[in-house]
């Protein structure tokens, strides 16, 4: 059963590879050019370009290339102008040997896009080599009985030349017994034959000596020369025959040297030393000599060095059997040599890209020639890479291939193949060569930035300082290069009332977020804004994320009293009936603070009052109420001082002042408070100057009335004595003007001028002063008209 899968496999192989020679045949065109050896370096051969049907510069732009498949670099190709030179001296001898015609086989190579074009270039013989004999001289021992017209073999000479240019001719010098005959072999090499013309006689003439000359057909002839010394012997009429005027016999080329190939036999009817034969190569070249020996004595042929089929497939070795008597017979051997599958497969690489960009499309990484110097199945090669890469392998022709790549890379999965070739042949057993292609993935700008996070959310106190480091933004590319460089950026709002520029600034390089200015939580509690983030590939991409801004509350702000209302114009008053009961809310303190959090929490203490332990304040919601009963000896007037505190670290308080007055009922009229209280400082000024003004104005009133008095005592006393004194008003001065002896009452009338506060709210009494006593007065019953100051005047009797 896998007998006949193995067989159905290689015959489906046989069928691929000739379907692909024949796709390459129709679709492949061959150029042909030929040029004589050993012509001179830097020989002009042809036009490429013009030959192809490109124009001038197409194949340097198209990446030419010139595969030699195994020759040593003979041509040079300029890519600009198409020319093809001769790049050094070409031997047809070296490089062909007796193949005829000498035919160099290249493939010409475009890259972009790939095409293949087959040239050939022959060697045309040139008449380079002269003939040459084996030896200087050759040894005939010819019986004297042998009859005219018998023939003897020469050794031919050898010629590298071909055709024409070989060996043509032999020529013997002139002579009286002998002739030379040429004849032609089955491969076309020319070889001489001695015809003896008249007999010999030993006695007369025993050793004779000709010149023997070989001439090539060349245009200038040339020519060589050896020496024949023919000996002339008794008669020995039986000469040694061959059992088999051929043997063929198969060797395989990994024979070790001294291996044996065969045994030839000879006989001879003769007797004696007549009959004993002895064996040798006859007219062998110094391949097969160097390769084959022969045992004299047994004619078993030996191998001297190792065979090459792929060098020399066969063998044609003539031996010679010469009995005692000088007498020889001729036979031949055809060795074949066998292959055997002694040489790995060949991978040459003709091109080769090491770098392949992301995402490009179908590319071609290499292309590549396989061969196998074995025939047959041996020389059946396959080619392979691993079925896990992105790359496929497409044959072209003559075993050509191309590594291509499958889809589009991606560097960020992998930057880079290690692509192992892998030629194997169809020999038994199968020799492989592995070749390893190493390819990078070079990057394209395919990947936007990413950020660490989705969103951020960044936090900052209140009252921070310029300049303060907030918080990192960060965003990997995982591009390489600038492809992968990131800079940062703040995006513009939408929101016109956000001045984000003089808020937030970022660094550009690392996204590193820094405060323009001092936050206020009261004023900016919370914003949004977006930063991007652009790679510097081109084109380069970016993108956006979310960054949220908290700002932390600081206990900046001290509790403000709304009720009641602290200001310099005039204090509040709070009225507290006396019959209040113990917890009798008197009034609420209401207070807020701008900050949030704990340091928005308030407390309430109450830290001074005028009669302390009658008021207490709830801690938590500030309401002021009585503690006790109320008592008779308790002041009507009562002065709290309160502290508002809020639990900030460290705390900010306020203080509240508050007026009570404790009244029999709300409709009791109530005397005003005092005025709000003062620094001490500035009353204790107060005091002083109300008290020189005082003093002033009793001393001023003291003068007047002193001058007042005198003025009457003189102007009485002057009346007394004199006419024209001071007059008075007649009738006598009333003598009940005011009672001082302390006990009296105020038996007369007297007129007070009563002057109420303009700015008074409750009506009450500014001051009482007494008027000028009514005998002064000429008219006692009307209304004095008093100060402008005054609103009323009233007369009390």
């Amino acid at each position: 059963m896998e007998t006949a899968l193995a067989k159905t496999a290689q015959k489906r192989q046989v069928v691929f590879l000739t379907i692909l020679l024949l796709l390459w045949e129709a679709d492949c065109k061959t150029i042909r050019y030929s040029i004589p050896e050993e012509t001179e370096t830097v020989y002009l051969v042809a036009n490429l370009a013009k030959d192809l049907g490109l124009k001038v510069g197409e194949l340097a732009t198209r990446g030419v290339k010139i595969h030699h498949s195994g020759y040593k670099e003979l041509l040079q190709l300029d890519s600009e102008t198409g020319n093809l030179f001769l790049k050094e001296k070409a031997d047809r001898e070296e490089l062909c040997g007796v193949t005829e015609p000498c035919v160099l086989h290249f493939q010409l190579i475009l890259e972009n896009p790939v095409q293949f074009f087959q040239t050939d270039l022959q060697l045309t013989d040139i008449n380079d080599h002269s003939p040459e004999f084996p030896h200087r001289e050759m040894l005939l021992k010819i019986q004297e009985s042998a009859q005219p017209g018998t023939v003897f073999p020469l050794k031919a000479a050898q010629d590298p030349d071909i055709g024409s240019n070989a060996v043509q001719n032999y020529t013997v010098s002139p002579n009286l017994h002998f002739h030379v005959v040429t004849h032609s072999r089955a491969d076309g090499r020319k070889y001489p034959e001695l015809v003896l013309d008249r007999a010999l006689d030993r006695e007369e003439q025993p050793e004779l000596t000709l010149t023997l000359t070989a001439v090539d057909g060349g245009s200038s002839p040339r020519s060589g020369t050896t020496t024949v010394r023919i000996e002339v012997l008794d008669i020995n009429d039986n000469a040694p025959q061959f059992v088999q005027s051929l043997y063929e016999v198969q060797v395989l080329e990994s024979s070790p040297p001294d291996s044996p190939v065969l045994t030839v036999l000879a006989q001879d009817a003769d007797a004696g030393n007549f009959g004993r034969v002895s064996y040798g190569l006859f007219q062998a070249s110094d391949e097969v000599q160097q390769t084959f020996s022969i045992n004299e004595i047994t004619g078993e042929i030996r191998l001297k060095k190792g065979l090459d089929f792929e060098k020399i497939k066969s063998y044609h070795v003539e031996i010679e059997a010469t009995d005692g008597g000088g007498l020889s017979g001729k036979g031949a051997v055809l060795i074949e040599v066998v292959d055997v599958n002694d040489n790995a497969p060949e991978l040459t690489i003709s091109s080769l890209t090491s770098s392949v960009p992301e995402n490009a499309p179908e590319t071609v990484i290499s292309i590549f020639r396989v061969g196998d110097r074995d025939s047959g199945e041996n020389g059946k090669v396959v080619c392979s890479i691993p079925d896990t890469l992105p790359f496929i392998l497409k044959s072209t022709f003559k075993n050509f291939y191309t590594l291509v790549t499958e889809s589009p890379l991606d560097r960020e999965s992998r930057s880079e193949y290690n692509i192992t070739i892998t030629v194997s042949d169809m020999g038994t057993p199968r020799l492989t060569t592995r070749h390893t292609i190493t390819v990078q993935v070079s990057d394209v700008n395919d990947n936007a930035p990413a950020f660490t996070q989705s969103s951020y959310t960044l936090f900052v106190h209140e009252n921070n300082s310029p300049a303060l480091h907030i918080g990192t933004i960060s965003a990997t590319d995982s591009d390489s290069g600038s492809n992968a460089h990131i800079t940062y950026s703040l995006l513009p709002t939408h929101d016109s009332q956000l001045p984000l520029s003089s808020l937030i600034s970022i660094n550009a390089n690392n996204g590193q977020l820094f405060a323009l200015r001092a936050l206020d939580y009261e004023a900016l509690q919370s914003f949004e804004f977006l930063v991007g983030a652009t790679d510097q590939g081109s084109p380069a991409l970016s993108s956006q994320v979310l960054v949220r801004m908290q700002v932390l509350d600081a206990n900046d702000n001290a509790p403000f009293v709304l009720y009641p209302l602290q200001n310099a114009s005039a204090p509040y008053t709070e009225l507290l009936p006396r019959a209040a009961e113990p917890g009798y809310l008197v009034t609420k303190v209401v207070a807020v603070d701008r900050d949030s959090g704990q340091n928005a929490w308030l407390s309430f203490q109450l830290l001074k009052s005028t009669e302390p332990g009658l008021f207490s304040v709830w801690a938590h919601n500030g309401e002021v109420r009585t503690s006790r009963l109320l008592s008779e000896r308790d002041a009507p007037k009562h002065r709290l001082l309160l502290l508002v505190k809020d639990n900030g670290d460290p705390p900010r308080s306020a203080s509240v002042t508050l007026h009570v007055l404790l009244v029999d009922g709300f409709s009791q009229p109530y005397l005003p408070l005092p005025e709000v209280a003062r620094d001490p400082t500035q009353d204790e000024d107060l005091l002083t100057l109300y008290l020189v003004i005082a003093l002033a104005s009793v001393s001023s009133l003291f003068l007047l009335s002193v001058l007042l008095f005198v003025g009457v005592r003189l102007c009485r006393r002057a009346r007394a004595t004199s006419v024209g004194g001071c007059s008075l008003s007649e009738g006598h001065f009333p003598g009940h003007l005011v009672d001082v002896s302390g006990d009296g009452t105020l038996s007369q009338s007297y007129q007070y001028e009563v002057c109420l506060r303009g700015d008074s709210g409750t009506g009450e009494f500014k001051f009482l002063k007494p008027m000028i006593p009514n005998f002064l007065l000429q008219d006692p019953g009307r209304e004095i008209n008093g100060s402008p100051h005054c609103r009323d005047s009233f007369v009390f009797s």
